[in-house]
């Protein structure tokens, strides 16, 4: 029987523990041994006042952008809460990051008007029409800490943006010993980041030490650009980066990487 690509391969995951599952069994099924180690957790925002009130005035908008599969059970969960019906939306565009978002939102009966073709916030503009957003008013659930150039570029062209936090992240607590064990002593292959915050946590917990050395033996894995900046900012070298800015997508760099360093022994 053919070996799996990723036999005896230890790979970290650092997402939060409820979104890690199907990550991890893409993983397993491929032969790797998953360490889950979240460095994020998601929660309801401290308030759902303003996430409330933007659903109840929900015809007023033009577009809902959503940014994060994240954004979407979070939105959709309080717009059940409210007893609103799905139809409402009918004539109201929406715009979806990427293919996992997009369909969350179809599963819920929406129809979705924008994936763009590179799943991030910049896409998501070059795929619009300045012109055509002037005057418009436009719903960004998502979370507080997100980044800003989305909402800033479309007030920029003349629409009136509502930015409402749908959720938050917070830093995982973790016992950082263990990991940092196995680190150093090579005893993990690659590990995983699939967004900046995750990155940002995880090297907050490595604060003083020189990543380039607790991660000399251990191959880094970024869902895309953006996150690739961000640990590499935080002083990580990199050393996959997805093509395709989704989970299947890094899944698949992943097995790349290790085929290729197969091929060269």
């Amino acid at each position: 029987m053919k070996e799996r690509p990723l036999h005896g391969r230890r790979i970290v995951i650092t997402r939060a523990r409820s979104q890690a599952e199907a990550f991890a069994r893409a993983l397993e099924e491929l032969g790797g041994e998953v360490v889950e180690f979240p460095t994020i957790e998601i929660l309801p925002p401290e308030s759902y006042e303003p996430l409330d009130r933007a659903i109840q005035a929900i015809e007023g908008y033009d577009w809902i952008i959503f940014t994060s599969a994240n954004g979407v059970n979070h939105f959709f969960s309080r717009w059940r809460a409210l007893q609103r019906d799905v139809r409402v939306l009918e004539p109201i565009k929406i715009a979806a990051i990427g293919p996992e978002t997009a369909r969350q939102v179809q599963a819920i009966g929406a129809r979705v008007e924008l994936v763009p073709r590179e799943y991030r916030a910049e896409a998501i503009l070059q795929e619009l029409q300045p012109g055509e957003l002037h005057g418009k008013k436009i719903l960004l659930p998502r979370a507080a800490e997100a980044r800003d150039i989305l909402p800033r570029t479309l007030r920029e062209w003349g629409a009136e943006v509502d930015v409402v936090e749908a959720y938050r992240t917070i830093p995982a607590k973790n016992d950082i010993s263990r990991l940092h064990q196995e680190l150093l002593q090579g005893e993990i292959d690659v590990i995983t980041f699939t967004s900046s915050s995750t990155v940002k946590n995880f090297s907050g917990l490595f604060s003083g030490e020189d990543m380039k050395g607790v991660l000399s033996s251990t191959a880094v894995a970024c869902i895309g650009p953006i996150t690739k900046k961000k640990a590499e900012e935080s002083g990580i070298r990199v050393d996959v980066v997805a093509q395709e800015y989704t989970i299947p997508g890094l899944t698949r760099a992943i097995v790349e990487y290790f085929t290729g360093l197969s091929n060269e022994c």
